[in-house]
């Protein structure tokens, strides 16, 4: 190996560890607020990529009438819960939320679609249409099991994954796809070609790491989102609503997904079932940071991408063996730390 391929093996690591970053931060803010290991993460990120590539080639998403459906089951399960002490300014507020946005996304979409439309249309319905699939799908699946153990939250997850994934395959067909890249920019750098698709990779996973931050320490549903990580009860106990800030929680990771999706596609083909492998990924990131720490996952990130940029180069046959290996002495130095742990209790 010489210079040149040691500087390319490293700036293709940090490339996809700067996407790795953005799913592990997303995994450990979901699991922090609502204990839930949202293994569908992968999902939005195909979602995410395979709507704006639908859109950018001049097709109809179907992700958006999904979206639509979800919202108006979240709708009657408001209603549901709500019916023994009916509120009109409750129910007028679930139903702005769940099905008359979910239908001016869905009819952003039929106006927007099957046109030549500049990126940052395709890109802001697409995110738009995964948000609302992430919204929708705390409140459907986790929200009326929010208190149930870790376990029966993690076979919800299975379950939301599985039908995620089936509902892929029926949008979008086993076929990949690919989207244009975001900027057409590209300059050298010595003996690096950097192009506005990695630039925006950089510049993006950045600045979203930056607006977390500030979001979590500056706002008020920031600081919410905080409190319930500490302590659910204690944050109950004051007066926030658990059930918004696990709603405000997958929104953010929807939303990160389906950024992290669109910043892929174009650099690579993803399939229906792409988005679960890259999920993994994140995942094995999320573990390495404790599913707590979010400055030690976004540095195991860029680790873990290293690592699977030379892998690849050594030993591509076993470069997915060796990442998701990483993970199996962190487990054992845990367990080993703390090999009693009591569920929180609500």
């Amino acid at each position: 190996m010489n210079a040149t391929i040691l500087l390319f093996l490293l700036q293709d690591g940090i490339t996809n560890g700067a996407i790795y970053a953005l799913l592990g931060l997303a995994l450990v803010l979901v699991f922090a607020v609502t204990r839930v290991i949202l293994i569908p993460q992968g999902e939005f990120v195909t979602y995410g990529a395979l709507t704006y590539a639908a859109l950018a080639s001049g097709k109809f998403p179907d992700t958006a009438q999904l979206a639509l459906a979800m919202g108006l089951v979240a709708f009657v399960f408001d209603l549901f819960a709500n019916r023994h002490g009916f509120n009109l300014r409750r129910t007028a507020r679930s139903f702005a939320v769940n099905v008359v946005l979910s239908g001016a996304v869905l009819a952003a979409t039929l106006a927007f679609a099957g046109r030549k439309n500049p990126v940052f249309v395709d890109v802001g319905l697409a995110l738009l249409i995964v948000a609302c699939i992430g919204l929708y799908l705390y409140r459907i699946v986790y929200q009326p099991i929010a208190h149930a153990s870790v376990l029966t939250l993690l076979i919800a997850s299975v379950g939301a994954h599985l039908a995620m994934q089936g509902f892929a395959l029926v949008f979008f067909g086993a076929e990949g796809l690919r989207g244009p890249a975001i900027s057409d920019v590209s300059f050298s750098l010595g003996a690096l070609m950097f192009t506005g698709q990695s630039l925006g990779v950089y510049v993006i996973t950045a600045a979203l790491i930056v607006g977390l931050w500030l979001f979590f320490g500056y706002t008020l549903y920031g600081r919410a989102l905080r409190a319930t990580a500490v302590n659910r009860l204690g944050a109950r106990l004051v007066g926030i609503r658990t059930s918004l800030s696990g709603r405000m929680a997958f929104l953010l990771a929807a939303v990160i997904g389906g950024i992290s999706g669109i910043l892929i596609v174009p650099i690579t083909t993803l399939y229906y079932d792409t988005g679960f492998i890259i999920g993994l990924k994140g995942f094995v990131v999320a573990i390495i940071g404790g599913l707590v720490s979010y400055p030690i996952t976004a540095a195991a990130a860029i680790g873990v991408g290293i690592i699977e940029a030379f892998s690849s180069f050594y030993a591509s046959n076993y470069k997915e063996v060796i990442v998701f290996t990483l993970i199996l002495p962190i487990l054992v130095l845990r367990s080993l730390a703390a090999p009693e742990v009591e569920e929180e209790q609500d």
